[in-house]
């Protein structure tokens, strides 16, 4: 078990830090196998089924401080919900995410398009790298696997894994698949992505007005397995509005899309199948993510990669580097969630590796985790009297604005 020490951390809204706290070892699982060391600080509630606590941790590398929320989805109170600035292609710093939708506390969530240093003119979307689903409604599909940013992926993961909470109120992790199509009278095209910064090679992917302003141009760029791959130099993009197409052009293109547009960009033999569409033709688009495990449907969706299933570490996790990371885990089948964001000031700068922030996340009792964004994203906020303000220190001194993150809420 880990065991209990002082508490530094914060005081939730309207309390103090004598009627905030708990006495005693925090309840766990567990703890940790291999070489992290952790010290548990007492626990503060922030609010009913949310509390927050401090970790001080020894791993390979050196010291690390982890601050954790664990949310109890049993509380009717409480909920989980994503944060996102309103469109795919989009970034805003965690607390200004927080702020905007009203959450109480959030850590970042996926990787995402962040540079295009490889695509000279090509400009980054910001978008994330997995599927998302808000309010149970579908933002986005999963970009190929060679196309991720962050880490390389675990043996067995993809893309396309989420952790999620479904209309049950369970957390659980998925894998989320696009299924999608492109009819016309003539011919059934697949749909090969949904508001995603790249596009399988040969597809045809929908851009819709939840993918933004930013330009469609970064989708052609690339292969399915490298991601500094050329940019097609065969592309075509067909605008249909009101299930009609209404424009055609030879280069995806920008600005925002009018809803009840849908904008489809083709490339190689996508780009030759949409050369054949013809203006004020009639197009039906269908689009939706099929969970490949539950057939609960997810209200909640983050993509990452697996580091823990069943309370094991995965396979072939990384040992050598260590970083400043986010996670996320799910304990007691599902009921419970863990958000952990590690410190990013210079004393615990050199963070854990991701095979120890699978122990970590062992030690506090998860039977499944995700790693999330790391380094200068890592971010884990908290609502005070004073606004909605970090609990951890970010790795860059402040906070880098990302596509998403996990908002806990509290309320009717």
């Amino acid at each position: 078990m880990l065991t209990g020490a002082a508490l530094t951390g914060a005081a939730p809204v309207g309390a103090t830090p004598a009627d905030a706290t708990t006495a005693g070892p925090t309840p766990a699982g567990s703890a940790p196998a291999g070489s992290v060391k952790a010290e548990t600080k007492r626990t503060t509630a922030l609010a009913p089924g949310v509390e927050y606590q401090q970790l001080d941790l020894q791993g390979t590398k050196g010291p690390a401080r982890a601050h954790v929320l664990s949310v109890d989805l049993t509380d009717p109170r409480v909920r989980l919900g994503l944060l996102y600035p309103g469109a795919v292609a989009a970034r805003a710093t965690v607390s200004e995410l927080a702020t905007a939708e009203g959450a109480i506390a959030g850590v970042n969530g996926d990787f995402f398009n962040i540079t295009e240093a490889q695509h000279p003119g090509v400009e980054a979307t910001g978008a994330s790298v997995g599927p998302a689903i808000a309010g149970g409604r579908a933002l986005k599909a999963a970009v190929p696997n060679g196309q991720r940013f962050g880490p390389a992926l675990p043996p067995g993961t993809t893309t396309e894994d989420v952790i999620g909470v479904g209309r049950d109120r369970r957390a659980r992790v998925e894998r989320l698949t696009l299924d999608g199509s492109v009819t016309t009278p003539e011919a059934e095209l697949p749909l090969g992505g949904l508001n995603q910064y790249a596009l399988p090679v040969g597809s045809v992917g929908a851009f819709t007005d939840d993918w933004g302003s930013a330009s469609r141009l970064r989708a052609t760029c690339g292969t399915d397995t490298e991601r500094a791959a050329p940019c097609s130099t065969d592309t075509y993009e067909v605008t249909v509005r009101h299930g009609r197409v209404v424009s055609t052009a030879d280069a995806p293109g920008g600005g925002q899309i009018l809803r009840g547009t849908t904008v489809l960009v083709g490339r190689e033999a996508g780009a030759q199948e949409l050369r054949k569409f013809h203006i004020g033709e009639p197009v039906r688009i269908t689009h939706r993510l099929r969970n490949t495990t539950s057939p609960i449907p997810l209200q909640l969706a983050v993509g990452g990669y697996p580091v823990l299933h069943d309370g094991q570490p995965l396979p072939g996790l990384d040992t050598r580097t260590a970083a400043v990371r986010t996670a996320a885990g799910i304990a007691d089948g599902g009921r419970r969630v863990l958000l952990l964001a590690l410190d990013g000031s210079p004393e615990y700068r050199t963070g854990l590796t991701v095979a120890e922030i699978a122990q970590v996340m062992r030690g506090l009792g998860a039977e499944h985790a995700l790693n999330l964004d790391g380094g200068g994203s890592t971010t884990l906020v908290a609502r005070t009297p004073d606004g909605v303000t970090p609990l951890n220190h970010p790795s860059a001194g402040s906070e880098r604005p990302v596509p998403n993150g996990i908002g806990v809420f509290t309320g009717p």
